[in-house]
């Protein structure tokens, strides 16, 4: 079990990935080299991965919520396959193990049927699929990321390290060239490569390594995620919130949601429900805590639905193998 200290470095690296572990050290309190030797230590356990991912949205790909009911004897196989592919990310089994959830990239002039017939295996064991447009993200970096572990930073300490940053990517979005592809498959695999490593495997400079990320953080092109596994820090219960809101009320409850330190991601979609939310709770009886409380307290609600999740298969750029996240090969 992590302490303390593990949990304001995750908190730091959650609103700055690429800050250097000196300034984290000064704002959390410890030496650089404690700050350094703590991250690793957490990264090597498989408990969280800091990566750096080319946003879809420059090949033209949006994000598709799907939601495959399937035959409980046969869902393993199924959702092993989906999770395996590029372009699905954020896979869990729910549902007592009959419902599959994922995040599928794809553009949004597809046809719907396209997407499914490109996305999923030919399966006997498929009974029901829905799929909804992902329309927009709630939150910030400093606030939508999933804290509830505890024992963070103050908010002076937020303010600190995301002092220098930029909350908006100034774009235009520059689709990578062939010669970015040794950077963005070591930054997949480790979002805190440093400047001097990727000289090597470019061949570049320091000083040209050092711009060209600087072009592609900027214009929003590449994005960095901090992955953890919520259930090695104590919190087992995961459920996704399916909620109905009113549309003139819609974006205050989203941001909302964004804010609660149980949730993980926020955003709304098109379809029956407008509103989901990825919440992760200590277990039933905080999870039943939260909705009556915090959720309950939230104006415009009128309708909500939850999938509790039994197994995490995939984040955004790591598969779960026996309780660690693990780098998917590059494609």
């Amino acid at each position: 079990m992590i302490d303390d200290l593990d949990k304001k470095i995750l908190h730091a690296l959650q609103c700055a990935p690429r800050l250097p572990f000196r300034r984290i050290g000064e704002v959390t309190g410890v030496s650089e080299q404690t700050a350094a030797r703590r991250y690793h230590a957490l990264r090597r356990s498989g408990v969280m991965r800091v990566v750096g991912l080319v946003n879809p949205a420059v090949y033209g790909n949006a994000h598709w919520v799907a939601r495959i009911r399937s035959r409980p004897d046969r869902v393993g196989p199924l959702a092993d396959s989906l999770a395996k592919r590029p372009d699905i990310a954020y896979a869990n089994l729910s549902s007592g193990g009959s419902e599959i959830i994922c995040t599928v990239r794809s553009p949004v002039e597809a046809p719907r049927d396209d997407i499914l017939l490109r996305q999923l295996p030919r399966s006997a064991s498929v009974l029901d699929v829905s799929i909804d447009l992902m329309l927009h993200a709630f939150g910030d970096t400093s606030t939508s990321e999933w804290t509830g572990y505890g024992a963070g930073l103050t908010p002076d300490q937020v303010r600190q390290l995301t002092a220098d940053r930029s909350p908006v990517p100034a774009g235009p979005l520059r689709p990578p060239t062939d010669e970015d592809t040794p950077l963005l498959n070591a930054l997949a695999e480790d979002g805190r490569t440093t400047h001097t490593h990727l000289a090597e495997l470019t061949g570049w400079s320091n000083a040209r390594v050092a711009r060209r990320l600087e072009n592609l953080e900027a214009s929003g092109t590449i994005v960095y995620d901090v992955e953890l596994l919520p259930e090695r820090l104590g919190h087992t219960l995961n459920a996704t919130l399916w909620l109905r809101v009113a549309p003139a009320r819609l974006e205050q409850a989203g941001e909302q949601l964004a804010r609660h330190a149980e949730v993980a991601f926020a955003g709304a979609i098109s379809g029956h429900h407008n509103l989901m939310a990825s919440v992760i709770c200590r277990d039933a009886e905080d999870f039943y805590r939260y909705l009556t409380t915090q959720v309950a307290a939230i104006d415009g609600i009128d309708a909500y639905e939850v999938s509790i999740r039994v197994r995490r298969l995939k984040q955004a750029a790591s598969l779960i193998f026996q309780g660690r996240l693990v780098h998917t090969s590059p494609t």
